[in-house]
């Protein structure tokens, strides 16, 4: 009974923390299209300034892969009114930080000012959008930052081309098929009018949200907004290409070697639905069930007690058209991949065929009701946040509402989601190996 009260307790201050959390905003259109989400965050004079582009990998051409990640780095090179090199420089005079990110969905820019500092983030986020210099010069340099990111992060990591390989194999069609760092073949190969159309076609204010959070003024800063961007032309209409893939019907089968790497992997991926829909939520709960922490069933069983893995994990691999759940293991001893998927597969099997306990139940809400209120702890996370439920979700309020979805899921839900995709029929079955040396890109 004691044990009972305390775990209430803890739940009790889980969901009273959450509720406290609750993210105030305000948002609004310009007349370009620029969508507008304001927080006004007192609790520390600092500020971020964030727009977010709809557009990533997936809305590249197939000979030109690579593009917007390419643009995440081309429009740091300066604009009309801040000389090329300058950019970077005049953050840190002020105090302040810049980082950008691009993902198969989206491209996402953000500095971090002290909250006196704001009109200058309005303005340096303005000058991007509406005065961007798309030069040779700064095409030919940051062609060559692209290729040494490359190089470092895929090329010469150990695993480096591990969800590259997974993507290629589950889509056919969708342009999910490449990675975001793309093709450096293809981005030798284009031309600066193709870099430039590019960036007329997608950085448009019709196709971005501005998110600015932290210690600010509601009344200056929508002033500000209006001074800096509402003088920028509306951009085109962009029509987005819907591509739809076939089911998976029977186990597709693939092998990479890679040379970098001494420990064989192997990975088991699934195509599952947008992460827009509730099954992709339950789906989140199921690979944290199997795999968050020492104490999670597959690490437990394969890598604690029978001693079978280095390593062993699930994750759900989320996008907005589709994702992919993937599981994967690093097999030790006499152990081969072959064991490792059997394992997986038998507590795969238990979550389709029983309830899990009402301890473990318990156990992945307060983790998620954790996590919620994590994500939203800093200036930096809430501005993300609220620019992706704005741009990728349709719905800005999830940021304090998503919490609910995953409160309702029923372990009725969690049993029926992992029979609906998680069968032998609907996988990729991956073997990642060490491979020799090879020319890289």
């Amino acid at each position: 009974m004691k044990k009972s009260l305390i775990a209430l307790s803890s739940i009790l201050m889980l969901v009273g923390t959450a509720s406290a959390q609750k993210v105030a905003f305000e948002e609004y259109d310009l007349d370009n299209g620029l969508h507008v989400i304001l927080h006004n965050d007192q609790s520390a004079p600092v500020v971020i300034t964030s727009v977010m582009y709809h557009v990533g990998s997936k809305d590249e051409n197939p000979e030109r892969t690579g593009f917007a990640h390419f643009f995440e780095h081309l429009l740091f090179e300066g604009t009309e009114n801040i000389k090329r090199g300058e950019w970077f420089k005049i953050v840190t005079a002020n105090g302040g930080t810049n980082n950008a990110n691009t993902s198969e969905d989206r491209t996402f820019y953000f500095e971090v000012f002290p909250s006196n500092s704001l009109e200058i983030g309005l303005w340096m986020e303005s000058e991007r959008l509406m005065h961007p210099v798309i030069n040779q010069i700064g095409v030919d340099t940051q062609n060559e930052v692209v290729k040494e990111e490359k190089r470092l992060r895929v090329d010469n990591q150990p695993y480096g081309s591990l969800i590259a390989e997974v993507k290629k194999n589950m889509f056919k069609v969708h342009p999910y098929r490449w990675a975001p760092i793309g093709s450096m073949e293809h981005l030798d190969a284009a031309t600066l009018a193709e870099f430039q159309a590019f960036n007329k076609k997608f950085y448009s204010p019709n196709n971005a949200v501005l998110v600015v959070a932290g210690q600010i003024d509601i009344a200056q800063t929508k002033a500000w907004i209006q001074k800096y961007f509402g003088p920028i032309p509306r951009g085109e209409k962009i029509t987005k290409q819907t591509f739809v893939e076939e089911p998976i019907t029977e186990t597709i089968r693939a092998r990479y070697e890679d040379p970098n790497i001494q420990i064989p992997m192997v990975v088991a991926s699934y195509r599952t639905p947008s992460m827009k829909t509730r099954d992709a939520r339950i789906l989140d709960m199921i690979s944290t069930y199997l795999s968050n922490g020492k104490s999670s069933k597959l690490y437990k069983k394969i890598v604690d007690d029978k001693k079978m893995a280095l390593q062993i994990g699930a994750f759900n691999y989320s996008q907005e058209d589709y994702g992919q759940y993937i599981l994967y293991g690093m097999p030790q001893g006499t152990a081969t991949s072959e064991d490792l998927i059997k394992e997986i597969d038998e507590e795969i099997v238990k979550i389709q065929n029983e309830l899990i306990s009402e301890k473990d139940f318990q156990k992945l809400q307060n983790i998620y009701e954790n996590n919620y209120v994590n994500n939203n702890a800093s200036v930096e996370g809430v501005a993300e946040n609220l620019a992706s439920f704005y741009l990728l979700y349709g719905d800005v309020n999830l940021i304090n509402t998503e919490i609910e979805m995953y409160r309702s899921i029923t372990r009725e839900e969690i049993k029926n989601t992992a029979k609906k995709y998680l069968n032998p029929n609907q996988r990729l079955i991956l073997d990642y190996v060490p491979g020799k040396d090879k020319a890289q890109n």
